[in-house]
């Protein structure tokens, strides 16, 4: 195996941490996404609203904790977006990578 095939083993090694990373990030994403979407079904039969600041719970008007948690997931879901792309990105290159040191090591 010469040291050009060596190194693209090596990238895609790093490729693969790349896409760990990115699959925790969306995990955690994801489950902040169900907790703005499970407050948001509460809030629905709530008579009161508290919005957590640091430590401490204060009364807060349904509404404007409503729009909150309506632009908290709109930013989760761009956010989510964004590192999909990215891995959709990462797994071309991936491929692309796996392909080149498959036929280089045919030889």
């Amino acid at each position: 195996m010469n040291k050009e095939t060596e190194e693209k083993i090596g990238r895609m090694q790093m490729i693969e941490q790349n896409m760990q990373n990115f699959l925790l990030q969306k995990q955690q994403l994801q489950s902040q996404l169900v907790e703005a979407n499970s407050a948001l079904e509460e809030l629905e039969t709530a008579e009161t609203a508290y919005k957590i600041i640091g430590n401490v719970m204060v009364l807060s008007k349904k509404d404007e904790l409503k729009k909150d948690l309506e632009s908290k997931k709109e930013m989760i879901d761009l956010k989510i977006k964004a590192i999909e792309k990215q891995e959709s990105e990462l797994k071309e290159k991936a491929q692309k990578l796996q392909k080149e040191v498959l036929s280089e090591m045919k030889e």
